[in-house]
């Protein structure tokens, strides 16, 4: 009977401690998705009162500082924005000038580094690919010196892993393969409509969502040190629509439609030269803008390995304010990113208050201008406050989706390195499963901030709540995306399970201490693709 009540006791001591932990967690969350931060865009009183408050708690907790002189690490970030009345596109054919409508046949983006006039030649380059493991080059036999490539914005049929096909499509991957074949622009097509039963997920590095929703229009930011620019000499940077496509086809012996059949049956591109040359017109302002991140440091206990460090990291901004939806202009971003960086917050207090410190120390970062291309980790990943050859892993929390209870993570990574057996042991501690990414085709593995880590060779893991294929989690997930992600309905009103996502954060944090405890550094596996970023990084 004793045995029995002292197990009652302890049981109702765990649900109550996580009961206020999920409190805890969701106030954050309020704080950081309240409308007076007005969408915490990049450079706005909002975003620099999230900055505030994450620093606020990190000194609360008593992380030591991990910034530059304190707890904020500057990031240089430069806005640009097209000229609209300076803007001009044409084709050229046989001397004749065809005009485009801006917007209708075509868009271009400030991503484009041109800042006058250019008459270039352009090659249908198929998918735009260049993946020699695969033995497939969408670039082989074509002369792309001084030219534009144009190619669809469409999984091509390779075989390799869903990671890797990510990978090689994101577009910092891409434009490095065809600017090295020398390339001064790009140009996509689109692909195929998405089937009305698949919710596809819009691009965490683009404000804009499909559909009514869409924020307003927004300048494109870049890092402002061009060794840091993935695009960097890009003249042009085109987006073809669907009724401008076959304008630029014309002559080819090619339409749209031909190019996606092909498509739908997985079938390899026809690549050619097409006929005339775009003439373009452009002109750019350019402002800088300084951002932070906030990073604080929980120091590990062992004299050796203190000196090394695992990264958590989640990004603090979100989309700002936009087009109003049923009278409610304020993208608050609750769950993206709120949510993580709470959980970052969160983390970091369980950790102080455990009874056993790590041997490592832990870099707890909250990230700036995810929502713009990964920047603030890609800064940080570059040019880290810490030493960049002593981290050794980074565990990314972007839009956790804690919308019903907790039963599996589902874990962006996890066959692609040894995080993988510590994540399953850290989960199989608070009674819950992993298991892999359930929506590969969605690129979540390069989409967020771990990615920045990884293309520097660091092993890395990113989170969502899991669901067996056909449940009621699953239609709920699906839901979220196509009804909330990106919209202002991500806020404060939505339901959301703050005792899963305490649930959640037990197992994060029994995660960091087994990395941070582990003799051995974290390793990519001998088959994983991202092997070879560690290998270049060593050298």
């Amino acid at each position: 009977m004793k045995l029995q009540l002292f197990l009652l006791t302890v049981i109702a001591l765990v649900i109550q401690d996580v009961a206020s932990e999920g409190k805890r967690w969701w106030s954050h969350v309020e704080y950081l998705a309240d409308d007076a931060l007005e969408g915490r865009n990049v450079a706005t009183p909002g975003f620099e009162k999230a900055v505030a408050y994450v620093e606020a708690e990190f000194k609360k907790i008593g992380l030591a500082p991990g910034g530059i002189g304190g707890y904020q690490q500057p990031v240089n970030l430069e806005s640009r924005t097209l000229i609209q009345d300076k803007l001009k596109l044409a084709l050229v054919r046989d001397g004749a000038e065809e005009p485009l409508t801006l917007r209708e046949d075509a868009t271009l983006s400030a991503r484009g580094e041109l800042n006058g006039s250019i008459d270039v030649p352009m090659v249908f380059v198929g998918y735009g690919l260049s993946i020699p493991e695969a033995e497939w080059d969408d670039l082989a036999g074509f002369d792309l010196r001084g030219k534009i490539a144009v190619y669809v914005n469409a999984p091509a049929p390779v075989a390799v892993s869903d990671n890797v096909r990510s990978h090689v499509s994101s577009a910092g991957e891409r434009w490095a393969v065809l600017k090295k074949a020398g390339a001064v622009g790009i140009a996509t097509i689109p692909g195929p409509p998405a089937s009305p039963s698949t919710t596809q997920e819009p691009a965490s590095t683009a404000p804009s969502t499909a559909g009514a929703a869409a924020p307003l229009p927004q300048p494109t930011i870049v890092l402002a040190d061009a060794e840091l620019q993935d695009q960097a000499g890009q003249l042009v940077s085109m987006t073809i629509s669907r009724t401008g496509a076959d304008k630029f086809l014309a002559g080819s012996g090619q339409t749209l439609a031909q190019l996606h059949a092909l498509i739908a049956g997985k079938k390899p591109l026809p690549r050619f030269p097409l006929v005339g040359t775009l003439r373009v017109e452009a002109a750019v302002k350019r402002e800088p803008i300084q951002s932070q991140n906030v990073v604080g440091i929980y120091e590990g206990s062992d004299a050796r390995l203190k000196n090394e460090y695992v990264v958590m990291s989640a990004h603090l901004d979100h989309v700002g304010i936009g087009r109003a939806v049923n009278g409610d202009a304020i993208y608050n971003g609750a769950m993206d990113d709120a949510s993580g960086v709470a959980s970052v917050i969160e983390v970091a207090r369980l950790l102080k208050e455990s009874s056993v410190s790590p041997k490592r120390s832990v870099v707890f970062v909250a990230v700036t201008a995810e929502e713009k291309g990964l920047l603030g980790s890609k800064y940080f990943a570059a040019r880290p406050t810490v030493p960049f050859d002593k981290i050794v892993a980074d565990i990314n929390l972007d839009m956790f989706l804690p919308l019903y209870p907790l039963k599996v993570i589902e874990v962006q990574g996890l066959t692609e390195s040894s995080l993988g057996e510590s994540v399953r042991a850290a989960a199989k501690e608070v009674g819950v499963d992993v298991q892999t990414d359930r929506e590969p085709n969605q690129n979540r593995f390069i989409r967020s901030d771990q990615y920045s880590f990884i293309r520097r060779g660091v092993p890395s893991l990113a989170f969502k709540f899991g669901y067996e294929a056909g449940s009621q989690e699953e239609k709920i997930r699906r839901d979220w995306v196509r009804d909330v992600y990106h919209k202002p309905s991500d806020d404060l009103k939505q339901p959301i399970d703050v005792e899963a996502a305490a649930r959640f954060n037990r197992v994060i944090l029994a995660l960091l201490q087994r990395v941070a405890n582990d003799a051995a550094r974290p390793q990519w596996n001998d088959t994983s693709f991202f092997k070879r970023f560690a290998a270049s990084a060593s050298h």
